[in-house]
């Protein structure tokens, strides 16, 4: 259950915006062929790693893909739009019964969470590193006290 995969150098996860940019041969030409989407899921391990694409097509059809890490005939991935940070599910599969609006408006919320969250965690740290008036710390003097021995 992994949640980010890299191809190239180039880092993506679960939820992000990408678009895949695939060699194909035909007779013997070759041509580059782009199939822009949500990555939907990431599976396997090391070389037998894949990830899953989903795009909307015409008539809002949705076309899945799934892609090999390790395929020669992948040329780069790109990362068009970020996803929300700290996706918590490896699949997002729900998202294939959501409109594409539906999908943004997931995405909206939870990067309006996370402005809100960022802000107060901003405050709280004006409020301690300086905002706040310094402590004086009293220094008491200390007495000892000298009692005789009997020997």
């Amino acid at each position: 259950m992994a949640l980010v995969a890299i191809h190239n150098k180039s880092q993506f996860g679960v939820g992000d915006q990408v678009r895949v940019v695939q060699k194909i041969k035909e007779d013997n030409k070759s041509r580059l062929a782009s199939f822009d989407g949500m990555v939907i899921g990431i599976k396997g391990r090391e070389e037998n790693k894949s990830f899953t694409v989903r795009k909307i097509g015409v008539g809002g059809i949705g076309i899945e893909r799934i892609f090999p890490l390790a395929a020669p005939n992948i040329e780069k991935v790109e990362v068009v739009k970020k996803g929300k940070r700290g996706v918590r599910h490896a699949k997002l599969y729900y998202t294939r019964d959501k409109s594409k609006s539906e999908i943004e408006k997931i995405y909206s919320r939870a990067t309006k969470k996370e402005a809100l969250k960022s802000k107060k965690v901003n405050k709280k740290k004006a409020t301690t590193t300086g905002a706040t008036k310094p402590k004086v710390i009293k220094k008491q003097s200390t007495t000892i006290k000298t009692s005789k021995v009997k020997k």
